[in-house]
């Protein structure tokens, strides 16, 4: 070989390791026949859907209490799923009361039917159009999940929400469906000072742009679904649900009784709340230290 052919080969090599790190990583197409979730990754300047390993282990029939809110949202993905019209869904209200977790039994219900679930963080919003530009040729049924949705007063993100959810000229296509979960109804902080430059006119309350701004996002989703902090008795009926789902796979005996009952009360009062979660979480701390105890015994 020619001194300078080999010369210019071995620099060329050396440019292209140099290079190499800086270029975006080839990532593979996922198989939407084998994974029923992704979560959107942001690289750069843009960004991939990774694809998840999920727990299809809650069942709709494990959300107690929520019974409307339930029916609600089922009869609603249903439709989704059978290609008939269907809304955007926001689930609003106190933190631990089912919110996500009624998403995630959703997909364990209607994942064979085709439904999948793609998450996004609210700091990746922008990149909205570019998720749904490659979910829109595909025969599955996408609901883009957001949870814990918010903004702060200032931030322009939720601008770019409005927009993919209805109010551009390109509408997203019809296997795309938006899921998203928030402490807030109107999903941006209200203050004393919006209300005061409310107008009255002929009789009528008219609000000021501010306000009008805030409440438009919401609007945005067709389907508002309220969730409210447990009761003492909602709490007691949901940690007797698990309690009973996590003593049956271990195989374990138990009875409800006044000792197990007070037990759960005190670690609620311990976590200044009742909820789902706080049930949840009493329920395998009580199986597990029962099934220590025999161990031990």
């Amino acid at each position: 070989m020619d001194s300078r052919l080999s010369d210019f080969l071995l620099r060329a090599e050396a440019v292209l390791a140099r290079l190499e790190p800086l270029l975006p990583v080839q990532r593979p197409v996922i198989d939407w026949q084998q994974s029923l979730a992704a979560r959107w990754q942001r690289e750069g300047r843009s960004g991939y859907l990774a694809p998840l390993q999920v727990s299809l282990d809650v069942e709709l029939a494990d959300l107690i209490g929520v019974d409307r809110q339930r029916a609600q949202l089922a009869r609603n993905t249903q439709q989704f799923i059978q290609g008939l019209p269907a809304n955007h869904a926001l689930l609003w209200g106190a933190r631990g009361t089912g919110k996500s977790s009624l998403v995630r039994a959703l997909l364990a219900e209607h994942a064979a039917a085709g439904l999948r679930l793609i998450e996004i963080e609210r700091d990746h919003l922008a990149d909205l159009p570019r998720i749904v530009e490659q979910l829109s040729e595909l025969p599955q049924r996408f609901v883009l999940f957001c949870d814990d949705l918010s903004f702060e007063a200032g931030e322009g993100d939720y601008r770019m929400l409005k927009t993919v959810l209805d109010g551009s000229l390109e509408r997203a296509p019809d296997n795309v469906l938006l899921y998203a979960t928030s402490n807030r109804r109107h999903l941006l902080p209200e203050k004393q000072s919006d209300n005061e430059s409310w107008q009255r006119v002929d009789g009528e309350l008219h609000p000021n742009e501010a306000v009008e701004d805030k409440i438009a996002l919401s609007d945005r989703f067709g389907l508002w679904l309220s969730f409210y902090p447990f009761t003492q008795e909602h709490f007691l009926d949901v940690v007797r649900h698990w309690v009973e789902v996590h003593a049956a796979q271990a195989g374990l005996a138990w009875q409800w009784d006044d000792e197990l009952e007070k037990a759960a009360i005190r670690w609620a009062l311990g976590r200044g709340n009742r909820n789902g979660r706080c049930a949840y979480q009493f329920a395998r701390d009580w199986v597990g230290l029962q099934l220590l105890s025999k161990h031990d015994d």
